[in-house]
């Protein structure tokens, strides 16, 4: 009985190095990959700069616009409103 117990404990911890092993090996071709695509990422950097100052441009034109349209639409509705209640107000003083 002693023995099978010892025979899971080495077959427990064999299991448990390969595991490492094979997470260390993983890891090892993971940094490889980034390590050969590294020149191809710094080739892409300056476009993908140039990108995102372009998005960023046409974001703020973008809400310029909406914040110009908001602007021409909520002004005169403010000058109507006032426009009706000047007469409302001086009624209501007098009376």
């Amino acid at each position: 009985m002693f023995e099978l117990l010892a025979l899971l404990a080495i077959v427990a911890v064999g299991c448990v190095v390969a595991g490492a092993i094979f997470v260390a090996l993983l890891m090892a071709v993971k940094f490889a990959f980034k390590l050969v695509l590294l020149p191809f990422k710094l080739l892409l950097l300056p476009v993908l700069a140039i990108l995102v100052i372009v998005k960023l441009g046409v974001l703020l034109a973008v809400g310029a616009a909406i914040a110009g349209v908001l602007v021409a639409i909520i002004v005169p509705i403010v000058i109507a409103a006032v426009l009706l209640a000047i007469p409302v107000a001086l009624i209501a003083a007098v009376t």
